[in-house]
């Protein structure tokens, strides 16, 4: 396993170890920011959802703004009540949920109507659970039992005796998140000494016949299993708006003009909706849902069994991606650590967010903000120490990069960049060689020391650098006081022999007038020489594994090589091949500036036969160049 890789998986673990973390602080009731940012999220996948048709099971009788005008007080009498419960029981529904804390003795014979009017149909009326504080915590000991989980109230807030003679009893009271938005109903509350059913559950049970068995994620009523959250609560979703539930104003009941489909075998729950009451909640649809909805909901997804399923299987399916996404996300960005990674990783959390909604739309619901929070800060850590070794690694191969361009030719880098096989193979080719070299320095340097005959050298050398780039050429290599320069490479063109012309009369230029300015203090009789040809060459790779070097070998290189002696064997600067100025053209800077001399034929050493030269002489007269 290579560094690199075991940096990535201590990443990744490290991730893993962090998502479970934030997961198994969140389910001991830690970090309570994450709730207010599910909840947020739960009303975004609610909308987006859109508007939900409900079971067609219960019909809301509403205590509305026309009943309230028509008998000109609210709350309403005990006796328009009585009424109003009467003309339901007559049409025979299968409960009368009265949605109400009947708690206060009214008018005798009022109470003692409403009390008659109960005892026709089966009913469930109102009770609330008053609790010590504002909010409630769950307790999470374990040594209370299976009901330390319950919602712990101070007291129970029960109708009449009267009343409860007459009806069952359920307490009222949902939970909300921050937002004050009910998100579910606690199926069961308790106080020291007793337990109460919820009211949507003891309407429920009612309605089925059958008392309810409670266990620990799950209730059953009849024949249907309900899921429930780990505190015995019933996660709810809302339909749609206000009114989405059947609902029918308490004014048509008392005028005689409801239907009696609308009641008929249905559970029938009486709730008040007047405007300025004070039994309203925040919806993803409403800013002010009314209570008796929220209730009938609950009571819906009971009978119907299509709430929203968040019980023990959900939440460790929470834990599962809390520990998956951050690390795999992490694996992702430090995959090959290119852009490929960036892109998949941001694949797999567009999936996860379509996932999550899917599973939403379904019924399931599954936290957004936990594995948000568990990936957020394992990927911006590891992103930035991502960004932060890219940067050091950018200024590493930049430095490297600076370096390598002293040794090698900018043209030939960019051409190994884009084909590291460049030359792998030897390449026959036509290319023009030009050779520099100066002449009486070995003498030179004996007299001078070590330290001014390397400045000298530098100084020459920085002269051949810049003519050969501003030509085109590329400088094979440095040879102590001469220099070699490639026109051709990395690929030859059609003005190669043109630009090693140009760069011979500019080396020569720039080379005289150098050494007319040394001034130097001991006698010397330097000089300097220059060759050029143009023919066949082979250019390649020469060198073993650990280091290589790309030149060019064969006759046109050392015929260039000889031209320098006979340039000072004729007391010129500069001796060319006839090749080399018919490859020119005749705008060759040969016949621009300086005075040339030829064609002549002439013996090159160690090569049989005579070749065709030509010889150039600077006219500028700013120096004396020796033979």
């Amino acid at each position: 396993m290579t560094g690199r890789h075991l940096q990535t998986l201590i990443a990744v673990a490290l991730a893993a170890i962090w998502g479970f973390g934030i997961y198994f602080e969140h389910s001991r009731g830690g970090l309570r920011f994450l709730d207010r940012i599910d909840s947020a999220t739960i009303d975004i996948r609610t909308l987006a959802r859109g508007k939900r048709v409900p079971p067609d099971l219960v019909t809301i009788v509403a205590i509305d703004d026309d009943i309230v005008k028509l008998r000109g007080l609210y709350p309403l009498p005990r006796t328009d009540l009585a009424r109003i419960v009467e003309a339901i029981a007559r049409l025979e529904p299968k409960v009368i949920a009265v949605d109400l804390l009947l708690v206060d003795n009214g008018a005798a014979d009022a109470d003692e109507a409403l009390a008659k009017s109960l005892s026709v149909r089966p009913a469930v009326i109102a009770a609330a659970a008053i609790f010590p504080e504002a909010t409630q915590s769950i307790s999470s000991e374990q040594d209370e039992g299976p009901l330390a989980r319950l919602p712990a109230a101070e007291r129970f807030l029960l109708p009449l005796k009267r009343f409860a003679d007459h009806a069952s009893i359920g307490v009222v009271n949902v939970a909300t998140d921050q937002a004050g938005t009910p998100r579910s109903v606690p199926m069961l509350f308790r106080t020291a000494d007793r337990v109460e059913l919820s009211f949507p559950l003891r309407v429920a049970a009612l309605a089925v016949g059958r008392e309810p068995t409670i266990e620990p994620d799950r209730l059953t009523l009849g024949q249907r299993s309900v899921s429930t959250d780990l505190d015995h609560t019933l996660p709810i979703t809302f339909y749609g708006p206000r009114r989405t539930i059947r609902t029918v104003s308490a004014a048509s009941v008392l005028a005689g003009e409801i239907s009696a489909d609308d009641i008929r075998n249905r559970i029938v729950v009486v709730g008040a909706t007047v405007s300025g009451g004070s039994d309203f909640f925040s919806s993803p649809f409403d800013r002010l849902m009314p209570g008796v909805e929220v209730i009938s909901t609950a009571i819906t997804h009971l009978l119907a069994g299509d709430g929203p399923l968040r019980d023990r299987s959900v939440r460790i399916a929470d834990g599962i991606v809390a520990v998956l996404f951050p690390a795999i996300l992490v694996g992702l960005l430090a995959w090959r650590r290119s852009a490929v990674g960036l892109i998949l990783a941001a694949v797999v959390g567009l999936n996860w967010a379509a996932g999550n909604f899917l599973a939403f739309s379904s019924g399931i619901v599954m936290s957004a903000a936990v594995p948000v929070a568990a990936a957020a800060v394992p990927v911006v850590l590891f992103a930035s120490l991502q960004l932060w070794s890219g940067r050091r690694q950018a200024q590493y191969f930049a430095a490297r990069n600076e370096l390598l361009e002293q040794f090698q030719a900018p043209a030939i880098q960019n051409w190994l960049a884009r084909d590291p096989n460049f030359l792998a193979e030897p390449v026959r080719q036509n290319a023009a060689i030009v050779f520099v070299d100066l002449s009486g320095f070995t003498s030179l340097s004996e007299a001078l020391g070590p330290d001014r005959t390397r400045d000298l050298l530098k100084e020459f050398h920085a002269i051949v650098d810049r003519e050969a780039i501003a030509c085109g050429g590329m400088i094979t290599s440095f040879q102590g006081d001469g220099a070699m320069i490639l026109f051709g490479l990395p690929a030859p063109a059609t003005d190669d022999a043109a630009r090693a012309a140009q760069c011979a009369v500019n080396l020569c230029n720039s080379v005289g007038l150098w050494l007319v300015s040394l001034r130097l203090t001991t006698p010397s009789n330097l000089g300097f020489k220059v060759g050029g040809h143009f023919g066949l060459i082979v250019a390649s790779r020469l060198g073993g594994r650990s280091y290589q070097h790309i030149t060019a070998t064969g006759d046109t290189v050392n015929v260039a090589s000889r031209l320098m002696e006979v340039a000072a064997s004729h007391g010129a600067e500069l001796a060319v091949s006839d090749e080399l100025l018919r490859a020119s053209g005749r705008d060759c800077a040969l016949f621009k500036s300086g005075d040339l001399v030829g064609p002549e034929e002439t013996r090159i050493r160690g090569r049989s036969g005579s070749l065709v030269i030509w010889l150039w002489r600077s006219t500028s007269g700013n120096r004396d160049q020796p033979a």
